[in-house]
């Protein structure tokens, strides 16, 4: 079995974003990213500056069970891309056998059979804003072969900074009806120590986002979410 590199294993805690908000849940952290996005709020997962620890599924399971005990019943696995690893099947596997709900984020780059597999997928590919341009047609692969799934859940989720984000949303909400669409704020103050006034900052581009969604007609359908997380432990890593 292929290790994975790993950069964090950490929880339980609640899931900040995308349509599994709220949920208690442990986190795997994977690293690395074929993406560069202008904004990233995680670029320690692909930029070097944290190393990572090559580990075995049966490790993987063993931490969350060391970390969370049987305080979980949920695990979300995330980087970077984690769609990256084909190591991460075995770990949804064991995660099964034992009755444990998975979830993952990825950008609808790469596809990684063991997908079929996670309880609930979020699809996140990224807008304008981010400086990297969607490839349509790995897009497309993603979402056909998730929606072909029986039971499991495929959602997308958007990030948004400004204008052009939001036509973008718009175009893929069009381009993927069948699938819930939730849009996020995004972070843009992701080196601040100051966790109050990113709060303030945060839910003044919420509100912003709200009213910009409120007057779509493109955007009748769709989810408005703040990213939960940032506002309960600000910029902190690990929560």
């Amino acid at each position: 079995m292929k290790k994975v590199p790993v950069l964090e294993i950490f929880g339980p805690t609640i899931q900040g974003e995308g349509m599994v908000i709220g949920q208690k849940t442990m986190f795997v952290r994977t690293s690395g990213c074929d993406y560069r996005c202008s904004w990233c709020d995680s670029a320690f997962t692909w930029d070097g500056s944290q190393k990572p620890k090559l580990m075995e599924a049966e490790e993987i399971v063993e931490k969350l069970e060391e970390k969370g005990g049987t305080t979980y019943n949920h695990v979300t696995i995330s980087g970077g891309n984690p769609a990256l690893h084909h190591g991460m099947g075995e770990v949804v596997r064991l995660l099964q056998e034992k009755g444990i709900k998975t979830a993952v984020e990825t950008q609808g780059t790469i596809w990684q059979e063991w997908m079929t597999e996670i309880d609930d997928v979020t699809v996140s590919p990224k807008p304008p804003s981010s400086g990297m341009k969607t490839n349509w047609e790995q897009l497309d692969n993603y979402m056909t072969r998730l929606n072909n799934r029986e039971g499991n859940k495929v959602s997308l989720k958007i990030v948004i900074f400004d204008e052009n984000d939001l036509s973008y949303a718009a175009a893929v909400h069009e381009r993927y009806p069948e699938a819930a669409m939730f849009l996020q704020t995004g972070n843009d103050e992701i080196h601040t120590p100051d966790n109050q006034r990113l709060l303030s900052h945060l839910l003044g581009k919420y509100e912003w986002l709200v009213e910009q969604v409120l007057h779509s007609e493109q955007l009748n359908d769709v989810k408005v979410l703040p990213q939960l997380h940032t506002l309960l432990w600000g910029n902190k890593q690990g929560v």
